[in-house]
């Protein structure tokens, strides 16, 4: 069975850390990405980061470069989603996935069943 899920999120304040987990099973991710997409209320659906299991390629927003660290542990079918420095923005529905191609989410597959992050000092 296909299955992707997500933990990790939860409230924060503004400034701080989480570290959202994926962790995969029931298929080969080799030839394919992991991505996390969010929602937040009254904003467009994101593509946040993407990590290319073949060759750890990464991709991430404009909205998150330099403060989340996407990563693998491919011993444990697990993609990781460090997020430093919150802001406020940074609130919503967070959802891993595997997609075909990291660069367009219209390739996403298929995703888990998502964890919230507040932000709230």
């Amino acid at each position: 069975q296909v299955q992707l899920v997500e933990s990790g999120g939860g409230l924060v304040q503004p400034g701080g850390s989480l570290r959202l987990s994926c962790a995969a099973s029931g298929f080969t991710w080799d030839h394919l990405g992991i991505g996390w997409i969010r929602q937040a209320p009254g904003k467009e659906r994101e593509g946040v980061s993407c990590i290319q299991m073949r060759d750890g390629q990464t991709t991430y927003a404009d909205t998150v470069k330099g403060r989340f660290t996407i990563s693998r542990d491919n011993a444990k079918n697990t993609v990781y989603l460090q997020m430093n420095d919150i802001k406020p923005e940074d609130a919503g529905f967070y959802t891993c996935g595997a997609l075909r191609l990291c660069d367009d989410y219209t390739t996403w597959i298929i995703g888990g069943q998502g964890t919230r992050v507040t932000v709230s000092s």
